[in-house]
């Protein structure tokens, strides 16, 4: 009979890893897991270390703020909620709270043994579910339930695991490492390169892990499918022309480059069109006018196209910024009203899978081909990205400056005889645009205004990924605060306000000390700033100054922000042209 596995046994791993910071050694602990998940456990129970019961593409959330939290504690422990309260401001950790309580209560050596893997995941599965009228009761229920069983290390790693913050240290590639070494350790590094690769076309750790658990020759079979997001091939950044040219080579591909979002759109055989951004999330309902233009304009049967989604004016017909239409990314209600007024153009540029079949390993010159074989160019509906093909420095300027000229963002480069390579900056494709100091940065804290911008958080503390090390964990260094950039009233066409930001990061707070609160690292914003100076003052051991938010990007994740590495780089770059020019 098969060894029953109990939410003690992952809360057992949970411990090992946060007593570790060595990469190796998490790698081997949870390779033995994984051995024993493999047996005796369901695939989909990967999910749980790393504090998610959903593949990486599903952007559904728990719904689960500390003040929720804390009221749940409370009930299911019999304890008052100012004293939950008054252990938070000392302690920061609800998980570690929770553990204390129940610890206290003396519960745990009746119900530990009892509470299994598939209770834990069948309730936190529902909190994703419950919607409408008396869904706080409902999620209060479920919490109370688990809670109600738990010993104290259940308890913890139950609260961490609500507030998606499991403080053990395992990113995907800790993980990824982990499944190679469980099931292919004599050929770990190519099998770990394998697993990457599958992983770029499911994000989904259960469908990999499941592959590597019957062998290689199954990871092999994991491909692209129409109606699930993939990971984006990404850009090198580049300032001048015979530098793309260098990367590239001659001759390339040269196209404009828009100043939208990344839209990935799928067609299955069945005539489903779904659309997903690069953060994997699917906003195929806040767009059915671009649904309808591509089902009217684009002719196969299935396929999965890469296209930029860009705003225009409804009255000028002038192409409008990012910013502009950011808000219908995450607009769930008045759709129709905010087509009429903000309607998008899809710009098509590549193409990866095309009647049945993936074609990333095709080169990009064959691809583009199929493009334009069936996309049927509309005015303000849907077009094919402008190109050129040359290997002249002197047409190459020509064309970047005419995209310019006409209000696009830059241009684009591209090896003509690439493939399509998933998740990477692989120098497969380049982009150049006029330099900005500009970086994508996530808000990892924040402080409560004053005046007109009173109770509202409203000063914000931006983080850069520090450089990967073999600790294995996520981090992220502070490099500033940044007040201004955002929009102070409501009704102003197309901004991101104080308001809505606050109402985006108050559900986000792991700790709150005066005026000051932390955030879990989610909201990913564009700064710009005069430049990067060394500083004492944060973290990453940088500062900006004059910094100033251009836009609120939620298209992008945390994979997208820049790293210390970035920054490093910019420094010494812009130490150099100042000795140049004293």
């Amino acid at each position: 009979m098969a060894k029953e596995i109990l939410y003690s046994d992952f809360v057992n791993i949970y411990e090992a890893l946060s007593k570790t910071s060595k990469r190796l050694e998490k790698e081997k602990i949870l390779a033995v897991f994984l051995k024993e998940l493999a047996k005796n456990g369901k695939s989909e129970w990967i999910y749980l270390l790393r504090g998610r019961i959903v593949p990486d593409y599903d952007s559904r959330e728990f719904g689960i703020s500390n003040q929720l939290t804390i009221k749940a504690i409370a009930k299911s422990l019999g304890v008052k909620t100012e004293k939950v309260i008054e252990r938070f401001r000392k302690i920061g950790d609800l998980g570690e709270i929770a553990e204390e309580f129940v610890s206290k209560k003396g519960q745990g050596t009746l119900f530990s043994k009892r509470l299994s893997v598939e209770k834990v995941f069948s309730n936190l599965k529902k909190l994703m579910e419950v919607e409408g009228k008396g869904a706080v009761d409902s999620k209060m229920s479920l919490i109370s339930e688990l809670l109600g069983q738990a010993d104290g290390k259940e308890a913890k790693y139950i609260i961490r695991n609500l507030l998606s913050d499991l403080r053990i240290g395992v990113a995907d590639g800790v993980l990824k490492d982990a499944i190679a070494e469980a099931f292919f350790p004599e050929d770990k590094k190519e099998m770990s390169e394998k697993i990457e690769e599958a992983f770029d076309m499911a994000n989904d750790f259960a469908l990999v892990f499941d592959a590597a658990v019957k062998g290689k020759d199954f990871l092999g079979k994991i491909g692209i499918v129409p109606g699930r997001p993939m990971n984006v091939m990404l850009p090198v950044k580049v300032t001048d022309i015979s530098e793309a040219f260098r990367i590239v080579g001659k001759p390339a591909a040269i196209e404009h480059k828009y100043d939208g979002f990344r839209m990935i759109i799928s067609k299955d055989e069945e005539g489903n069109i779904k659309l997903f951004t690069r953060k994997l999330e699917n906003v195929t309902n806040q767009f059915p006018d671009v649904v309808s233009n591509v089902k009217e304009n684009v002719n196969a049967k299935s396929f999965i196209i890469d296209s930029e989604v860009v705003g225009f004016d409804f009255k000028t017909r002038k192409y409008m910024p990012f910013e502009a239409i950011s808000q219908r990314i995450k607009r769930k209600y008045d759709i129709e009203k905010l087509i009429k007024k903000l309607p998008v153009e899809v710009n098509v540029f590549d193409i990866v899978y095309y009647n049945g079949n993936g074609i990333l390993l095709e080169p990009f010159e064959k691809r583009r081909k199929i493009i334009e074989k069936i996309v049927k160019v509309k005015d303000k509906r849907i077009r094919i990205a402008e190109q050129i093909i040359t290997d002249s420095e002197k047409e190459a300027g020509k064309f970047y400056k005419n995209a310019l000229k006409i209000g696009e963002e830059g241009v684009m480069f591209k090896k003509i005889d690439a493939p399509y390579r998933q998740g990477r900056r692989v120098g497969f494709i380049v982009k150049m645009k006029p330099e900005a100091r500009d970086f994508d940065l996530v808000i990892v804290g924040a402080e409560y205004g004053s005046g007109k911008r009173g109770g509202l958080l409203t000063s914000y503390i931006v983080a850069v990924r520090s450089n990967y090390d073999e600790n294995g964990k996520e981090k992220f260094l502070e490099i500033g605060k940044v007040s201004s950039g955002l929009k102070e009233l409501d009704n102003e066409e197309g901004a991101t306000t104080y308001k809505e930001m606050d109402s985006l990061l108050r559900p986000l707070i792991i700790e709150e000390k005066g005026r000051i609160v932390k955030v879990r690292p989610k909201i990913v914003v564009s700064v710009i700033y005069q430049n990067i100076q060394k500083s004492p003052s944060y973290d990453s051991g940088y500062a900006m100054r004059f910094p100033r938010i251009i836009h609120y990007r939620p298209d992008r994740s945390i994979k997208d922000i820049a790293s210390l590495k970035d920054i490093e780089m910019e420094s010494r770059k812009e130490r150099k042209y100042s000795e140049r020019h004293k």
